[in-house]
């Protein structure tokens, strides 16, 4: 009898590289973070906790996996 394949599920929170708006600095941060997280360049604020999923106000340049 073949063994049956578990199914692991997938994670829904993932790292991505944002571009700062007001420097162009890019940088990897958490998608569900739950602190402000700024730029290390010019300080500029680029993300937003919202109670879950952060609200990214930079541009995302690419989704790390």
């Amino acid at each position: 009898m073949p063994k049956k394949r578990e199914v692991l599920p997938q994670p829904r929170s993932r790292f991505v590289e944002v571009k700062c708006p007001k420097c162009g600095n890019v940088q990897i941060v958490y998608d569900h973070a739950t602190k402000v997280v700024r730029c290390r360049i010019c300080e500029e604020q680029l993300t937003r906790p919202s109670g879950g999923k952060a609200r990214i106000i930079g541009e995302v340049v690419r989704v790390l996996s």
